[in-house]
């Protein structure tokens, strides 16, 4: 694998102690920011599109000083944690199954799931797949699956506004048109 460039604990002032380190989750190695006492209960971070870890800077602390062991994941593909190639390896039950990943590496068998955006489609897929793994989950900026299929197939409005899902699904296009870096 090639060296990632990427922002890491390192390259940010926080206002908790972290720690940047890489999880081995099972098929991918993925970039997380820990903070937090190690007998806390763990919270598991998921970022959006086209974020990273960095976007859950301002809930480190107050998560912290609640107890609560914190991991501010760099999802599959994004930042410094591994990027398989092959779009297979990016399916929503591979993402679900990081989050278990990453709860297993770490001696958890439940976690709090927290995700916002893309994070918050993870969050949900792994609440519904793993129940027996997710202690709460919070999903911002996306409601549950069933309510957000339904309004797909029957608001033309939220068609729209939901148009860049759909056109990411392409194969091929979306990576043409994307800068692509590294």
């Amino acid at each position: 694998m090639a060296k990632q460039s990427g922002l890491s604990r390192d390259d940010v002032e926080l206002s908790v102690e972290a720690t940047s380190r890489r999880i081995d989750a099972g098929e991918v190695t993925l970039h997380a920011v820990e903070a937090g006492p190690e007998d806390g209960e763990l919270v598991v971070l998921l970022h959006g599109f086209p974020e990273c870890w960095y976007a859950w800077t301002d809930y480190l602390r107050p998560l912290t000083e609640a107890g609560y062991r914190v991991v501010a994941l760099d999802q599959r593909g994004y930042n410094l944690s591994d990027r398989p190639s092959g779009v297979e390896w990016y399916s929503i039950d591979e993402l679900a199954g990081d989050v278990v990943g990453v709860a297993d590496a770490l001696g958890h068998e439940k976690a709090h799931v927290v995700g916002h955006d893309w994070g918050g489609a993870v969050a949900w897929w792994t609440a519904l797949h793993h129940r027996d793994r997710v202690r709460s989950l919070t999903a911002m900026n996306l409601p549950h699956p069933a309510v957000l299929s339904r309004h797909l197939r029957r608001d033309p409005a939220q068609q729209l506004r939901s148009w860049y899902v759909l056109f990411f699904q392409l194969p091929k296009l979306p990576e043409l048109l994307a800068p692509v870096g590294d």
